[in-house]
C-alpha cells in the first residue's frame, strides 16, 4: 500500500491547524472614553443627600412637632385614603368598619378634606335601606353601632347644599332601637340584664368591656346630631352602672364580670369611650363626676404599665405578653384627648401620650396596614387563650384606633 499521499495529506492538515492557531484575535472594540476628570475604573458616584439637618430638640410632652412620617396629618391621610380607596372599604364588615368609617370621616372634618368626606359618604350610600349593601340586624351593640355612620354624614353635611335627611332619620332610628321596649318577637344575644327590670339600662347590655364603645358611641352621637338629652342620660346612666360592674381597684377592667383578665383592646374600648363621652358630657352633668373619677384612674394604671417601647401589651398587667397595636393606639387616643382637655396633667401624661402615638406608628407598615393587631376576640376564662390571640396586619381594629389618635392630635380642644 503506497502511504506517501496519506502522509503528504496530514502534513498539510498539521500546518493549517498550527498557521491558526498563530493568528492574533481581532481587535475588542474600544471602550468609551472617560469623561474628562472622571476616574475610568470607577463606576459613578451616588448623588450626594445634603447635609444632615438635626431636628430641633422638643419636651418630651410635645404634642405638636414629630419627627418625620410620624406627624397625625401624614398618619390620618394615608390610612384614610388606603381605606376608601382600597380593599377595606369595599365591603361592610361590621363595627370594626363602623369605627373606621368614624374616624376617616372626622379626619376628612379635621383637615377640611371634602373629597375625602364625599367619598367616604359614596362608600356608605349603598348600605341605605333599598341599596345594594346590606345592614346587620341584630340586637346586638356590634350591629347597632352601625347607626353612627350615617349620624356622622348627617353632623358633617349639615348646612351644606347636599344635606340630607335620611341619613340622620336612619342614625336616630338604630339609636332608638337600642332603647326600645322588649317584645316577645325579639331576641337580644348574649344581654344579661332582665328585660322585665332593665333599671333604665339598654336591653343589649351585656357588660362585656367592649360595650363600653359600641353602646356609647351609637348614643353620643344621637345626642350629638340632635341636642336631645335623653341620648346622653340614658348613655352617661349606662356607663356607670359598666364603672361600677367592671373597674377594679388598680384602675383597669375585666373582660366581663366572669372572665378576670386585663385584656388590652378590651380596656381600650372602654378608655375611648370615657373619652368620647367626657368630650361631650357637660360639666354639670350629674353622672360626669362619676365618669371622670374612672377615667382618671385608668389613665394612671396606663402610665404604670406602658412599656419602655411606648407600647401597651395584650395582657395589660403581663410585661412577658407581646406588644399589641389596637390597644395601644386606643390609650394613646384617650391620653392626647385627657391632656388636650385639661383633665390630666400634662407634665406627667402628655409624654406618655407622645410616646404611645410615636410608637404606634412604627406599627404601620409602607402599605399603610397596621400591624401587631390583636384578631377578634370574645371572652374565654383562660390567660393562655389571650396570649396565643392571632396577631394580623391591615386589620379595621388597628386602623381605627390609629385614625382617632391621629384626630385627637389634630383636634383644637381645651
Amino acid at each position: 500500500m503506497n502511504l506517501r499521499p496519506i502522509t503528504l495529506l496530514c502534513a498539510s492538515l498539521l500546518l493549517a491547524a498550527t498557521s491558526l492557531a498563530q493568528t492574533p484575535p481581532p481587535p475588542a472594540p474600544a471602550a468609551p472614553a472617560a469623561a474628562p476628570g472622571t476616574n475610568a475604573t470607577q463606576p459613578p458616584r451616588r448623588v450626594p443627600e445634603g447635609p444632615y439637618v438635626q431636628p430641633a430638640p422638643v419636651a418630651p410632652g410635645d404634642l405638636t412637632t414629630w419627627p418625620r412620617g410620624v406627624s397625625p396629618t401624614e398618619v390620618g391621610k394615608a390610612l384614610a385614603e388606603h381605606f376608601v380607596t382600597g380593599t377595606q372599604g369595599a365591603r361592610f364588615s361590621g363595627y370594626p368598619y363602623v369605627c373606621t368609617f368614624y374616624g376617616a370621616m372626622t379626619f376628612a372634618a379635621l383637615t377640611h378634606d371634602d373629597s375625602l368626606r364625599d367619598r367616604l359618604i359614596a362608600l356608605f350610600d349603598p348600605m341605605l335601606p333599598g341599596g345594594s349593601g346590606r345592614q346587620p340586624q341584630r340586637h346586638h351593640v356590634d350591629d347597632s353601632i352601625f347607626g353612627v355612620m350615617p349620624l356622622q354624614i348627617a353632623i358633617q353635611t349639615k348646612g351644606l347644599p347636599t344635606y340630607d335627611p335620611k341619613y340622620l332619620q336612619l342614625g336616630l332610628s338604630w339609636a332608638d332601637r337600642q332603647w326600645a321596649p322588649p317584645t316577645p318577637d325579639v331576641t337580644y344575644p348574649e344581654a344579661v340584664v332582665p328585660l322585665d327590670n332593665l333599671q333604665g339600662l339598654s336591653p343589649e347590655t351585656r357588660f362585656w368591656v367592649d360595650d363600653m364603645y359600641m353602646l356609647t358611641m351609637l348614643q353620643l352621637q344621637a345626642y350629638r346630631a340632635t341636642g336631645d338629652r335623653k341620648y346622653l342620660d340614658r348613655d352617661a346612666h349606662e356607663m356607670v352602672a359598666y364603672l361600677d360592674r367592671l373597674q377594679q381597684p388598680n384602675g383597669l377592667f375585666f373582660h366581663a364580670p366572669d372572665v378576670k383578665y386585663f385584656w388590652g383592646r378590651g380596656d381600650g374600648w372602654f378608655a375611648a369611650g370615657m373619652a368620647e363621652m367626657l368630650r361631650t358630657l357637660p360639666a354639670d352633668h350629674p353622672d360626669r363626676p362619676r365618669i371622670l373619677a374612672g377615667y382618671k384612674l385608668m389613665m394612671a394604671a396606663l402610665l404604670k404599665y406602658q412599656g419602655a417601647d411606648g407600647m401597651w401589651r395584650e395582657l395589660i398587667d403581663d410585661p412577658a405578653a407581646w406588644p399589641e397595636s389596637s390597644s395601644s393606639a386606643m390609650f394613646s387616643f384617650a391620653l392626647i384627648t385627657g391632656v388636650k382637655h385639661g383633665w390630666l396633667d400634662a407634665a406627667a401624661y402628655a409624654p406618655a401620650a407622645r410616646r404611645g402615638w410615636i410608637a404606634v406608628t412604627g406599627y404601620v407598615d409602607q402599605n399603610h396596614d397596621v400591624t401587631q393587631v390583636c384578631t377578634g376576640t370574645g371572652k374565654f376564662d383562660n390567660m393562655q387563650y389571650y396570649l396565643d390571640r392571632r396577631r394580623e396586619t391591615g386589620n379595621l381594629h388597628g386602623q381605627a384606633p390609629v385614625l382617632w389618635a391621629a384626630d385627637a392630635l389634630l383636634r383644637d380642644e381645651k
